[in-house]
């Protein structure tokens, strides 16, 4: 991961650190941070919609600044050119309680933060597959990193209603990857 992905996301961490919103890393630096492989592409920070203008608001005073996305399921902010998504209802499932009790508190450079579990992340990962969005390569290489860590059965259950999802998960257990 780019120095200066990493550089934000400890940035957005101490900042959240210091307020009462309850956020977890999620994305591509949730996936690096458990392990897996490096993203360039944004910092992902999960959290409840109820917490989000407090999460914007404490990111400005931090010297971010905030944009106002098309989407209805995330708010943006950024850190020079490095994005920053507060997302609150990824692939329309709720951030809430029990998502970030699931998280786990990793360090992260010289902080650390609660960062989605392994089983949430591929989920996500999953649920985004579609005709336009069918890249399967980036998502072995993840599978294979989180493979120990994830609830195999749980993705499966999640995730039986897209076809791109199933039809992944079989080819990973056909490859006999470690995939429960």
């Amino acid at each position: 991961m780019a120095d200066r992905f990493v550089e934000s996301l400890i940035k957005v961490v101490n900042a959240l650190n210091e307020t009462d919103v309850h956020f977890a890393v999620g994305g591509g630096c949730a996936v690096y941070v458990r392990g897996g492989p490096a993203t360039s592409h944004d910092v992902d920070i999960f959290l409840k919609p109820s917490d989000v203008k407090l999460a914007v608001s404490t990111l400005v005073r931090a010297g971010m600044r905030a944009a106002s996305p098309p989407e209805d399921w995330l708010a943006k902010v950024y850190d020079g050119r490095i994005l920053v998504d507060l997302i609150y209802r990824p692939n329309y499932r709720s951030v809430d309680d029990e998502l970030l009790q699931r998280a786990s508190r990793l360090p992260i450079g010289p902080t650390s933060a609660l960062v989605i579990s392994a089983t949430d992340l591929l989920i996500d990962k999953l649920m985004v597959l579609n005709a336009h969005q069918l890249d399967f390569g980036p998502l072995l290489e993840i599978a294979r990193a989180l493979g120990d860590d994830v609830n195999w059965d749980e993705v499966r259950d999640v995730t039986q209603t897209s076809a791109y999802a199933r039809a992944f998960l079989n080819l990973i257990e056909d490859l006999n990857e470690n995939v429960g």
